[in-house]
């Protein structure tokens, strides 16, 4: 079907539009166009409204009171999809914490049944964990926790081809060429929950390692006689990084210094959670923030939207801008397979509409 979106303020990714009709056929854009509109498009008028790229959550956990983890099941699934639709993001990362490895296998599972089940949304699943540094676990278990082998990378690979897409470790935890293994069989490898040194940072990244995980948050701090692993991704051309904007697990100004430093390397996630008083995750719902029984910070409570939101009143950030961090640029570390994260020729028609106090409409 050919669909016309018009009337609207155009955020492409690369600037604005505000005279300019968004025309798609099949899902995929094909131009924007100034004519008028030919008859065999259906018209979406945006009556004054925004339209930017759909946002892309690299790290969420569950939504809708459902955790992924402590329930694998295709309606967990589609319950975080519903969560991240509403606040603007059509496409996931549904996110497992550390866990023995049979907990993953299964998850493995239930992405591949969501996806034969027609599930709309998940772009694959992040593994945060288990090969991270227990003196930077966070919220993460313990007792998982391990160091890698290549065999049991290798059969992680296998069980989950073209399902595992990204995965959070520790580069001082893990040899080389489990590393390397990864990157060559295109996971998207993140350095979190480490303690890892500058150096150590340093010679991770040179590796191929192309981003990290939640900025500041359970990783080895900048200190002026020991940068630690936040000071090798400043110092990085190249390296990009999540932070989550909700001003609990990182001060507002601490945001607004790094992307001053980062520029365009800096992205949003939510690191979203949901409230579970049983298992081994248990997150508690503490107002603007969960925690774990005993205070410790384990997720946020973010929409993409709020992060944006978060990130133009509370950082500073000009508009245009906080909508390529939470678009643009998470498609940019997912590569060019995925055509997403720009309004242009061939990209995916995968848009968020919102009015100008920043709510998010559904025009279709």
């Amino acid at each position: 079907m050919r669909k016309a979106y018009t009337n609207g303020t155009i955020y492409t990714g690369k600037g604005v539009e505000r005279n300019g009709t968004i025309l798609t056929n099949g899902g995929i854009i094909e131009k924007i166009d100034n004519k008028a509109v030919s008859p065999e498009y259906q018209v979406i008028d945006l009556q004054g409204l925004n339209i930017a790229p759909s946002f892309i959550d690299l790290q969420i956990y569950g939504g809708d009171k459902k955790m992924f983890s402590s329930e694998l099941s295709i309606e967990s699934l589609q319950a975080s999809y519903n969560y991240c639709k509403r606040g603007g993001a059509n496409h996931f990362m549904i996110t497992m914490a550390t866990n023995t490895i049979e907990k993953f296998l299964k998850g493995i599972e239930v992405v591949r049944a969501y996806w034969t089940g027609g599930g709309k949304g998940l772009l694959g699943l992040h593994l945060e964990g288990p090969y991270i540094n227990p003196v930077k676990k966070g919220a993460h278990i313990a007792a998982c926790i391990k160091r890698p082998t290549i065999k049991e990378v290798s059969m992680l690979l296998e069980k989950g081809r073209d399902v595992v897409k990204m995965m959070t470790l520790a580069p001082e935890q893990c040899d080389e060429a489990v590393i390397e293994l990864l990157i060559r069989e295109g996971i998207i490898v993140s350095a979190g929950h480490t303690n890892a040194t500058y150096e150590e940072g340093k010679n991770a990244f040179g590796k191929g390692i192309p981003a990290a995980t939640h900025l500041f948050n359970a990783m080895s701090p900048f200190l002026h006689r020991a940068p630690g692993m936040v000071g090798a991704i400043y110092d990085h051309s190249s390296v990009m990084s999540s932070v989550v904007t909700d001003g609990v697990h990182v001060d507002f100004a601490a945001i607004r210094i790094s992307k001053q430093v980062m520029k365009e390397r800096l992205f949003f996630i939510t690191d979203a959670v949901a409230e579970v008083l049983t298992g081994e995750y248990q997150h508690i719902f503490k107002g603007d923030r969960y925690t774990l029984p005993d205070g410790t910070l384990s997720g946020s409570s973010l929409t993409m939207m709020q992060s944006v939101i978060n990130g133009v009143r509370e950082v500073g950030i000009e508009l245009e801008e906080a909508l390529r961090m939470a678009s643009t640029y998470p498609a940019r570390l997912l590569g060019g397979n995925y055509k997403l994260g720009l309004i242009a020729s061939g990209y995916e028609a995968s848009f968020v509409i919102f009015d100008n106090e920043m709510n998010v409409v559904v025009k279709e």
